[in-house]
């Protein structure tokens, strides 16, 4: 199959498939007598795999772990359940870091009387004076 046939398969484009390729997130693809990538199931399946894992936030580094997980048939659960752990701890924390940003940004425009002058909170405080 070619690149085009797997960028529709799994949803990625060529150009992120290459990437990963080129990061040696998967074994590389056959080459075609005419120097195009021959891919298989195997490499579809991987595809997928990375695919899902930053769907659901992980890092290219966390998703080469998780395939080197899913390819070792000795694997043990409890390592993949503390990698995702770890990944549940990081986005509670960007929530968080979120809920601050917001509750910064409302703030602001409430301060701020949006009106025809010059004078704005927002850019008072962002230039850290006190006015």
């Amino acid at each position: 199959m070619n690149i085009s046939d797997v960028a529709k398969l799994t949803g990625l484009t060529p150009k992120s498939i290459r990437l990963y390729e080129d990061k040696g997130m998967f074994a590389p693809p056959g080459r075609g007598h005419n120097g195009y990538r021959i891919y298989n199931q195997s490499h579809v399946d991987d595809l997928h795999l990375i695919a899902r894992a930053k769907r659901a936030g992980f890092s290219l580094d966390e998703c080469k772990l998780l395939l080197t997980f899913a390819h070792d048939p000795h694997r043990k659960s409890a390592s993949v359940k503390d990698e995702a752990r770890k990944k549940l701890v990081q986005v509670k924390d960007k929530i968080e870091e979120l809920r601050l940003i917001q509750a910064h940004l409302e703030e602001w425009i409430a301060a701020c009387p949006g009106d025809e002058h010059s004078r704005c909170p927002i850019i008072d405080e962002l230039q850290g004076n006190d006015n």
